[in-house]
């Protein structure tokens, strides 16, 4: 049997880590470092967020669109989803928590000038907003710090005082004929660091979360 939303738009939609009620979709595909590009260009049409409901078939829209403000993916934490929802004509970066139909409570704003939004999004089981690129880690929220990091780590959860990387080891890499040796190997390890940037631990490995939220190395 297939069911339909009471909406349906031909959206993509993405189910949301940690729970299995919503799904979401945005009304097009630019993501927060895009609003500095379209302002190049005399601004953004403005996107949207919309979350489905697999219990109901409801689709709810937390924001009307509005031009200059753009969404990150959602992220799902005790109980809640929480929206980063970034806004040129305003300057402000803002998070929000949010239940359809119960709660949607601004919890911080930051001011454009002073993040990087390049890669920013929301991590963690604790929510974090964090940004990486340009050989920098950032976190703004609810710690603020950065340290720098390699161009193959790519920060995936901040945790309880720590900060895990994937980093993809590349090794047998014939340069001067641009291909694979015999001895060629790529894999994944798993980097632990301190809010400082230090190493804690590493070992061969990748991070995955299931669908339940919780983190594997596989």
């Amino acid at each position: 049997m297939i069911r339909r939303f009471k909406e349906p738009a031909g959206r993509y939609l993405t189910k949301i880590i940690g729970q299995d009620r919503f799904a979401f979709a945005m009304t097009d595909t630019s993501d927060l470092y895009d609003l500095i590009e379209w302002a190049k260009r005399g601004g953004y049409q403005g996107s949207n967020i919309q979350f489905y409901d697999f219990t109901n078939g409801n689709v709810y829209r937390p924001f009307e669109k509005k031009r200059d403000v753009i969404y990150a993916d959602p992220a799902y934490f005790d109980g809640f989803y929480y929206i980063l929802q970034g806004d040129y004509a305003d300057k402000k970066v803002r998070l929000y928590k949010y239940m359809p139909e119960e709660v949607l409570e601004l919890i911080t704003e930051l001011n454009l000038d002073e993040v990087d939004l390049f890669n920013m999004r929301l991590a963690g089981d604790k929510i974090h907003i964090i940004s990486q690129g340009r050989g920098m880690f950032n976190c703004y929220y609810p710690e603020k710090f950065s340290f720098s990091i390699e161009p193959n780590e790519t920060v995936t959860l901040v945790e309880e005082g720590k900060v895990y990387i994937d980093a993809w080891i590349e090794e047998g890499w014939d340069d001067e004929n641009d291909c694979a040796t015999d001895d060629y190997k790529y894999y994944g390890k798993v980097i632990v660091k301190d809010f400082q940037g230090n190493v804690i631990s590493e070992e061969i490995g990748s991070l995955y979360q299931g669908q339940d939220g919780t983190w594997w190395i596989a």
